[in-house]
């Protein structure tokens, strides 16, 4: 029988982000500049020039935490130069923007996304709140880039994508680029305690996981079109989109209840408005992932629902599983019912077994259905485990308000 740590003890969480930030560090510094973002299982640098936004920003984030949980000065260190690269490689000065893929310095893709300037906001206040103060400014600089360049007043939402000149926006509408400005709008607000941060997680939060719902049997659907009414058809031929996966996500549905019980705590005597919903939102979410999501037999939370909740892609990935044990971990201390912390063990203990490389460090990215892995690329850009790192720390502040209740 296999023996598993106690993952309710915060000196097991904290070993293992040493453990997986042992995977990336000192080998992801590029000393040129910016950080490697192409791994294989072994640590491999299997692409040394491409430079994603979306890695480019998540490093800055497992550095910062990194360096305020672990306390090691060498992370501090890597947040800077993570930052520096964001500052200097991606941005653009003259228009704001930010590039979205390069190849050394230079412009691969220009496109301008909500979803990248969303990690962007999500970087600069993680590095603010790590005590590299020269970010602070740069959080409103992007929150009123976002709101300028993306936000549809009228649907209460982000718009997606731009042209890399901002002429041109694209009539595609999607859920996770406003998923993750609301996560990064609470960590604004956490690094700032500007209130202004949090009301526009709140309606962030409200019209996706309410409004849009109700038009999506209740559920959270990905693709809209410009009127913001739900796009079936969307990347149906393209099912493993990274950023954009047609069908039901289960796991942006924890990912949601997650953030959904965050805001109800960072919104308890600051926001005025009605805070009744986003409990049992954040509940119903969570059981619909794992009633119609899990795997029964192998074990882990597939990736996609089809609309009528069958699973469409019995494949296993990494954040999925990390996303849902936080997710279980913040809803049984929200709400004290014992079946999370049971969800929290399995999601744990098939985790521990099938996805963490337990010789060289961090997470597998994806598994077949029989949990058999279908590359040797472990990180490739857009993975650097922001999601399993990331999850750590949110059970982490999970168990020290259990440990002071």
């Amino acid at each position: 029988m296999t023996s598993f740590p106690n993952f309710r003890s915060p000196a097991v969480l904290l070993d293992h982000v040493r453990h997986t930030m042992r995977f990336y560090h000192p080998r992801a510094i590029d000393p040129a500049g910016g950080l490697y973002h192409y791994f294989k299982d072994d640590g491999t640098v299997y692409d040394t020039r491409h430079r994603h936004l979306v890695s480019s920003t998540r490093f800055v984030f497992t550095y910062a935490m990194a360096y305020r949980k672990l306390h090691d000065p060498a992370y501090l260190d890597g947040a800077a130069h993570a930052l520096r690269f964001l500052r200097e490689g991606h941005r653009d000065s003259a228009s704001g923007g930010y590039a979205w893929l390069l190849d050394g310095r230079t412009v691969v893709d220009g496109t301008q996304h909500a979803y990248g300037l969303a990690f962007v906001l999500l970087a600069y206040a993680h590095a603010a709140m790590a005590g590299l103060e020269q970010a602070r400014p740069w959080i409103a600089e992007t929150f009123d880039l976002l709101e300028q360049r993306f936000w549809d007043a009228q649907a209460g939402l982000y718009a997606d994508e731009a042209s890399p000149d901002w002429r041109v926006l694209s009539d595609y509408r999607g859920q996770n680029a406003n998923m993750h400005a609301c996560e990064a709008l609470q960590a604004a607000y956490q690094a700032t305690g500007e209130r202004r941060y949090l009301e526009r997680a709140y309606t962030v939060a409200s019209h996706i996981t309410q409004r849009q719902a109700q038009r999506c049997g209740g559920l959270v659907w990905e693709h809209y079109d410009k009127q913001w009414q739900p796009d079936w058809q969307f990347n149906l031929n393209d099912p493993e989109n990274l950023f954009r996966p047609w069908g039901y996500q289960p796991g942006h549905f924890t990912e949601w209840a997650k953030l959904l019980v965050q805001l109800e705590q960072h919104g308890a005597g600051v926001l005025a408005q009605d805070m009744g919903w986003l409990l049992p939102t954040a509940e119903r979410l969570f059981q619909v992932a794992l009633e119609q999501g899990w795997d029964e037999e192998n074990g882990g939370l597939c990736y996609s629902l089809a609309p009528d909740l069958t699973v469409c892609d019995g494949n296993k990935y990494f954040w999925v599983q990390a996303e849902s044990a936080a997710a279980a971990a913040l809803l049984a201390h929200r709400t004290g019912k014992a079946h999370y912390w049971d969800w929290y063990q399995r999601l744990w203990c098939y985790s521990w077994t099938h996805f963490v490389d337990h010789q060289h460090g961090a997470w597998f990215r994806i598994l077949d259905y029989r949990n058999r892995k279908l590359s040797d690329e472990k990180s490739p850009a857009g993975k650097v485990d922001y999601h399993t790192m990331g999850a750590c720390y949110d059970i982490l502040a999970v168990l020290r308000e259990v440990a002071y209740a």
